[in-house]
């Protein structure tokens, strides 16, 4: 389900008509997170620690309201809720895009998200996800301890859907700590919304929540 925005009453009236003229209106940044007990949970239950770290990532995402915010066709929708267009990495050195739905309860996520790895792994190609506007980008990419990322970005396209990617996790302290980058289009939020999304997506990494 999606309802229309009407922009001329919209509180981000001037910033959407003025980001919504630039050619490359996405920003970012990257934070660390510390996931120490979450990579415990995932331990302790034996799960895969990424669908669980990426599950929290999409209860976070839903609780922000612009993150639910996609520009079809020069009009401004916002989504119930969002799910996961994520690159699946294989043995084999390359990736594919896959879908998974978002579910609010964890196993019924994994269970869903596992077939989905499965197809993607199994199969050749980029597999480009019929998944439509209502997704977050992720990516993981566990071998490479990042402090910055940029996006291969088609500019005739005008994208919108944000974009969240995950580095290597590294011991820090006794710690696991894990770089995040947000990026997300100007003329739908701030760095105020990310920073929502990070504090909440925080909160969640700190707590077992399934055990």
């Amino acid at each position: 389900m999606r309802e229309k925005i009407d922009i001329n009453t919209w509180l981000r009236k001037d910033h959407f008509n003025f980001f919504s003229t630039f050619e490359e209106p996405f920003f970012g940044v990257t934070v660390d997170v510390d996931c120490t007990e979450t990579y415990k949970e995932a331990k302790e239950l034996e799960v895969s620690f990424f669908l669980l770290y990426l599950h929290k990532s999409l209860i976070a995402v839903n609780k922000v309201e612009n993150f639910k915010y996609r520009i079809i066709d020069g009009e401004v929708w916002k989504y119930d809720e969002v799910h996961a267009s994520a690159t699946i990495n294989r043995p084999n050195g390359t990736f594919g895009f896959s879908y998974m739905d978002f579910h609010k309860n964890f196993e019924d996520f994994r269970v869903e998200a596992v077939k989905e790895i499965n197809k993607v792994k199994n199969s050749t190609g980029l597999i480009a996800a019929s998944s439509g506007e209502n997704v977050i980008h992720y990516s993981a990419i566990p071998w490479l301890n990042f402090t910055s990322l940029s996006h291969a970005r088609n500019y005739s396209y005008k994208d919108s859907c944000p974009k969240i990617s995950f580095g290597k996790v590294r011991d820090e302290d006794g710690k696991k700590i894990m770089a995040v980058s947000i990026h997300a289009n100007h003329a739908l939020m701030d760095g105020f919304h990310i920073a929502q999304f990070v504090d909440a997506y925080q909160e969640l990494l700190s707590k077992k929540s399934l055990c």
